[in-house]
């Protein structure tokens, strides 16, 4: 029974992983032909920030699309879209149409997510679930693990071009396991045929605003979760020239500083999935997002390898379990029939947030010192800590941490 009961699942894993580890090669090779290209780091930079911008283009209409629409047909559907638009990259005549492609990517990127995550919250039971997004947690560790490997053999054997083929042709077996799963939206055809207008999208903000204001606790805990990947996001974008600029790393030195990173988050992705009944979710936010924010103090705070390879760990570790505890309560109280665009539209607000930060962050660290600018961000992301353990903790909010509570969104 055990095993019927998970088939699906895996296979969803399946997916995800084969997913996940293609986005690496592709984000890996994408960044290589920009730089080949241009010669210009400013030039990759801005790869990074095509994501946020596109999602913030897309997320105040995708959450009408992925409520109204069959999720599975949707996914298939996206999936072999992107693949399509990462096949003829190669064939793209200048930077800039490479610029636009990359950016539609991102759009598709944008609306699948929240797809996927309605369709799992549909699909996955809800006593499997912190499970479930705990071992999605390792599967996609694995990927950034083994996709910067893979891509490193694909530009051996042939070009950066090559690795972007490849990332298509993943994609393509992606939408095949997708197809293999079962539908779990029976009753869309009348929301299908509504004509999708701007008075829908209107309509659609007004009704994620009452579900704000009927459920604040909710939404404060999205918004949480929110900042916990603002933060990050922000913080990460210093990590690299820290390591290579002040700690003065050898490149050697600063690859298996990655893998410390991959390895905590291995670790504790596998400590998630062995113990979710022992591992209480109002427990796993407080701790994981504090925990995270001190391995971020670590890192930025030190002076030696060691040291920082420890603030890696800690960070890879830690950030799993926040991970899992926020995306756990979020399919938990949040309701499937308005999740799209309840995730979709407070997306907008964290995609602003991180352009502005990560912006911010930039230029403190181009006009003053690297360490400092790091280590107030991540005082900044301590603070935000102490604000979710106050939030999850107490006798008060034991009724949306309990195993008994009812959930709306089953």
């Amino acid at each position: 029974m055990l095993i019927l009961r998970w088939k699906y699942p895996v296979l969803l894993l399946g997916g995800i992983g084969i997913s996940n580890v293609g986005a690496w090669v592709y984000l890996i090779a994408l960044n290589l032909i920009v730089l080949n290209e241009t010669g210009s780091p400013l030039a990759v930079a801005l790869l990074y920030i095509l994501g946020p911008v596109a999602t913030i283009c897309s997320n105040a209409w995708a959450g009408s699309l992925v409520d109204r629409l069959n999720t599975r047909r949707l996914m298939m559907g996206l999936d072999i879209f992107r693949a399509v638009c990462i096949a003829l990259i190669p064939f793209l005549p200048s930077l800039i149409y490479m610029y636009i492609g990359a950016f539609v990517i991102n759009m598709a990127n944008a609306v699948f997510q929240p797809s996927s995550m309605v369709y799992m919250t549909k699909l996955i039971p809800k006593k499997d679930r912190q499970r479930f997004n705990a071992l999605r947690s390792f599967i996609n560790s694995c990927g950034s693990l083994i996709g910067p490997s893979i891509a490193g053999v694909l530009f051996w054997l042939g070009t950066p071009y090559t690795a972007i083929h490849m990332n298509a042709v993943a994609l393509l077996l992606s939408a095949f396991i997708i197809l293999l799963l079962p539908n779990v939206d029976q009753t869309k055809e009348e929301a299908e045929k509504q004509r999708f207008t701007w008075k829908m999208i209107r309509s659609d903000f007004r009704v994620v605003l009452r579900f704000c204001k009927g459920a604040p606790y909710v939404a404060k805990i999205y918004l949480l979760f929110c900042g916990t990947t603002v933060f990050m996001t922000a913080i990460d974008s210093l990590e690299a020239a820290f390591a290579k600029g002040v700690l003065l790393l050898s490149d050697t030195r600063y690859g298996f500083l990655l893998s410390v990173f991959g390895a905590g988050i291995i670790i504790g992705s596998m400590i998630n999935s062995l113990f979710a009944k022992q591992l209480a979710v109002n427990r796993l936010i407080g701790f994981g997002t504090t925990a995270t924010a001190v391995g971020y103090l670590v890192f930025y705070g030190s002076h030696h390898f060691h040291v920082a390879a420890a603030g890696v760990f800690l960070i890879g570790f830690a950030v799993t379990f926040a991970n899992t505890g926020y995306v756990t309560f979020y399919q938990n109280h949040v309701p499937v029939k308005v999740m799209g665009r309840f995730g979709s539209i407070l997306g907008i607000i964290e995609a602003v947030f991180i352009v502005a930060l990560t912006a911010l962050v930039g230029l403190a660290a181009e006009f003053a010192t690297i360490r400092p600018v790091g280590l107030l961000s991540s005082g900044g992301f301590f603070l935000l800590g102490f604000v979710a353990v106050k939030a999850v903790m107490g006798s008060r909010r034991g009724k949306y941490f309990s195993e008994n509570v009812v959930t709306n969104a089953s």
